[in-house]
């Protein structure tokens, strides 16, 4: 069996089908556990350094685990003490609780320590936490200086993130076991977890399953190379040309070669770097050295608006279509191949409606649904932002800096992608590619930037990518 690498995301039955797969193949539950409760002890060992830790076990298998982390702890020397408010519920549960060796306290006991561990419930809680227990949890984590959740924090669902309780605590680490799930990488149940680690358990790939983003393997021009191989862009101008000025300085940074704003738009006051063409748009968009095409920053929405889109979906030219563009775009455009669509939550919204979408389901199933009415990848932007493909892929970003959250952001995100796009001509790798050089230019740029430093950031982003 191939492994999984440390990027897969799995649902809840995808990881039961990993996993019955490994027993299937002759590895045993009891073995399983210990793999992830000795894994996931490591980290719990780090983090106490020696001094109290107190386990709270649930009944089932994520119960199991907190048996065997806090053996692993006693073992070491280490300060540790277990709740468990229920009766072990599966063999191999009752297996790890057997072959601990250390102190058991009543639910009801005082407990203070270094290190709460929840290890409740893991990933197949569907429903709220009965309120004793809640409030076990919420007293636990005030009397620790850190709170550890196995797997996931007990009161988030593994496959939306959401919170099925009210008034949860935040948690300084989260362990993953097996595989990451969408709630690791999802709002609002990512916000209560704190730095997140994963213990692999030797499970092989699962088709269709999502993965997480990596970091891109940028490559520098070759010795030969000059602005027209390296990529010549078209940025289309609107009513709002800051808009698309912002997005220009970014894609000037983010690889291609040659960068020109199109339309009687452009403006004058341009650095000396940036062309503006003001010739008829469609003459402009039939050079066939432009190899991607920016329309939607400052667009406009009124029939001006309307034949600038079409004039660049006319063209066929691998295109970043984006913001006012995303609201005009109609079930006669697609298919849309050649194209990334880059919406927030409200022009998601747009889309699904102009394409008769019901606007149903949890974000990535929207997104989804989308990229295959239009054909098109779609990036759907925000704090937990993600990539669909028609095809089925599902890419999930981690949280990016929250000071991303800044008028002209998503200007500067479109002009980073429609720069990669422009450099190589694909889609879903464009937009793998911006969408973390985005992220990246965020944490050089530090707190409090503007969209211009932002812009001016993406720079050292693309250095910190390169092979």
């Amino acid at each position: 069996m191939t492994p999984i690498a440390g990027r897969t995301i799995l649902t809840v039955a995808q990881m039961r089908g990993a996993e019955q797969a490994l027993i299937d193949a002759g590895t045993s539950v009891e073995a399983l556990m210990d793999i992830a409760g000795r894994g996931a002890g490591e980290w719990v060992w780090r983090l106490s350094g020696g001094r109290a830790v107190t386990v709270l076990c649930g009944p089932g298998n994520n119960g199991g685990d907190g048996w065997v982390i806090a053996e692993l702890i006693r073992e070491r020397g280490g300060d540790v003490a277990v709740i468990s408010p229920h009766e072990s519920g599966t063999d191999a549960a009752r297996n790890a609780r057997s072959l601990y060796r250390g102190a058991i306290i009543d639910a009801a006991a005082p407990r203070h320590g270094e290190v709460f561990v929840d290890c409740l419930f893991g990933s197949g809680l569907t429903r709220a936490l009965p309120g004793d227990w809640a409030d076990l949890i919420s007293r636990l984590a005030r009397h620790h200086h850190a709170a550890v959740a196995i797997d996931l924090p007990s009161g988030i669902e593994s496959d939306s993130g959401a919170m099925l309780n009210e008034g949860l605590p935040r948690y300084d680490l989260t362990v993953a076991l097996g595989a990451w799930k969408f709630a690791h990488w999802s709002l609002p149940g990512m916000a209560a977890m704190g730095e997140r680690r994963l213990v692999e358990i030797g499970c092989a790939e699962v088709p269709g399953a999502a993965r997480m983003q990596a970091r891109p393997r940028l490559i520098a021009p070759e010795a030969g190379a000059h602005k027209y191989t390296r990529g010549l862009l078209g940025i289309v101008s609107g009513e709002m040309p800051g808009a698309a000025l912002l997005a220009a300085k970014a894609a000037m940074h983010g690889g291609a070669g040659y960068v020109k704003l199109l339309g009687e738009g452009a403006g004058e006051a341009l650095p000396p770097e940036l062309v503006a063409d003001r010739q008829p748009r469609g003459k402009a968009l039939a050079d066939r050295r432009i190899s991607a095409v920016l329309v939607g920053p400052g667009l406009g929405r009124d029939d001006s608006a309307r034949a600038r889109l079409r004039e660049v979906l006319t063209s066929r030219t691998p295109a970043v279509i984006d913001a006012d563009a995303l609201t005009l775009l109609a079930p006669g455009d697609a298919p849309l191949t050649h194209a990334v669509l880059t919406p927030h939550e409200g022009e998601l919204a747009a889309l699904e409606s102009s394409f008769g979408l019901p606007g149903t389901g949890l974000r990535r199933e929207r997104a989804l649904a989308v990229a295959r009415s239009t054909g098109a990848v779609v990036l759907l932007k925000g704090a937990d932002s993600l990539i669909a493909a028609a095809d089925g892929t599902l890419v999930c970003a981690p949280a990016a800096a929250s000071w991303l959250s800044v008028a002209g952001s998503g200007d500067v995100l479109a002009g980073i992608l429609v720069s990669r796009l422009a450099v190589h001509g694909k889609p879903l790798r464009a937009a793998e590619e911006a969408l973390w050089l985005h992220g990246e230019a965020a944490r050089i740029a530090g707190p409090a930037f503007t969209a211009g430093q932002l812009g001016d950031a993406v720079q050292g982003a693309v250095a910190a990518a390169l092979r």
